[in-house]
């Protein structure tokens, strides 16, 4: 049933995640199946004003950091050891910076003139559950899709990726819209902008103390004057990925309610089973790019999501239960933020049955994938000439 290796053995604290997400994850499956929503959401409450607290900490180290810099920077001329000081202190603060996003320059970006009919779509999911559209469409080669925000003025954007678009359906496209466009309303504090960046600035101090494997006297020196700043940033990294932890996985629940509201459950459900061969699909693509870049030929990019499509069609039932039942067996070995997929599809299977909100006929579909299809095109061209996923 599971013939595949375990996954490469992780470290300290993402062991530490993933047992945390067993034991929240089992706890919360059990009571979203009950609908005991009440008491989630005063836990909620009351683990995000410990996320908040611990966040302004987190930043205001980065502002004493700068400040301290900057005082060493106004004081040091003649000090060489002061220059030397400041300067590191205040890259230090430029790394750890909040940052707040911006479109990339390497990716197709769509707007609302240039895709009226995709983003009415989303404009009409996004009423659906609650929310507003995005301001813009980022497409690129990932199985994957997501919502982030970009900018001063705090701008939507909406990433979605080609081959996992591709390879849905129209209502479980819908769905896919819809636990997106969910992330926006339903509390997911983790990936909010405090509390999103306290992460990233932790992260990275941890990545820069990190211990030195198999060290020279010189670095066991270093890892020893280390010592107690990385135990003490990894607590308050663990800390803080707990006290988020059960919003977030709650979070991943909620967008898939929102996704059965927009599209129907059984579409959502389907989207579920979709994520479970998004591997199989990552294969199909890989083959495709190593066969253009070994053979130089074979490997037609004008017909590459339709290809993928059919390989995936081609997945007999048999192998998405095997999948489900795979899920089970590992749990959250595999990721410790997102609940595993057969629980959110066993929640998913209890949702209230009920007619799409929001349905596409196949108008609507070729106008959607009329105003896509030079972003399509470009990045299978580009898939096949980089191969990116060789």
């Amino acid at each position: 049933m599971d013939p595949a290796a375990p996954d490469e053995e992780p470290g300290f604290l993402e062991r530490r995640r993933r047992g945390a997400a067993q034991r929240y994850g089992s706890r919360l499956h059990a009571e979203l199946m009950a609908r005991g929503e009440r008491a989630t959401a005063v836990r909620r409450r009351g683990a995000s004003a410990v996320a908040v607290a611990l966040a302004l900490v987190v930043h205001a180290v980065t502002v004493v950091v700068a400040a301290c810099g900057i005082w060493l920077l106004a004081t040091g001329w003649g000090h060489a050891w002061r220059l030397v000081g400041a300067l590191f202190l205040l890259g230090a603060a430029w790394t750890l910076r909040p940052r707040l996003g911006r479109l990339p320059d390497d990716a197709p970006v769509l707007r609302r003139a240039a895709a009226p009919a995709l983003f009415a779509l989303v404009d009409e999911v996004a009423a659906v559950i609650g929310t507003r559209g995005v301001d813009a469409v980022v497409l690129d080669v990932e199985l994957n899709a997501s919502v982030t925000t970009y900018g001063l003025r705090g701008r939507r954007l909406l990433t979605l990726g080609v081959p996992l678009w591709e390879i849905l359906g129209p209502q479980e496209r819908v769905a896919l819209l819809g636990h997106e466009l969910g992330h926006f309303g339903n509390g997911d504090i983790r990936h909010g902008h405090l509390v999103g960046q306290a992460l990233r600035s932790l992260t990275t101090w941890y990545y820069f103390l990190a211990r030195t494997q198999n060290p020279t006297p010189m670095e066991a020196l270093v890892n020893l004057v280390t010592l107690g700043p990385r135990l003490l940033i990894a607590g308050v990294l663990h800390l803080l990925h707990q006290v988020t932890l059960r919003a977030t996985q709650r979070a991943e629940y909620l967008a898939d309610a929102k996704a059965a509201d927009a599209a129907s459950a059984p579409a959502a459900v389907r989207l579920m089973d979709a994520l479970l061969v998004t591997e199989s699909a990552e294969g199909a693509l890989r083959r495709e790019a190593n066969s253009r870049q070994v053979k130089g030929r074979g490997a037609d990019a004008d017909g590459l999501w339709e290809r993928l499509a059919v390989h995936v069609r081609s997945v007999p039932e048999g192998e998405y239960e095997r999948l489900r039942r795979v899920g089970a067996r590992r749990g959250h070995s595999v990721d410790s933020t997102h609940p595993p997929t057969h629980l959110r599809r066993d929640v998913l299977t209890g949702h209230p049955p009920g007619d799409a909100a929001v349905r596409v006929d196949p108008v609507r579909e070729a106008a959607v994938a009329a105003e896509l299809g030079p972003g399509r095109a470009r990045l299978a061209r580009e898939l096949l000439r980089d191969g990116r996923r060789g």
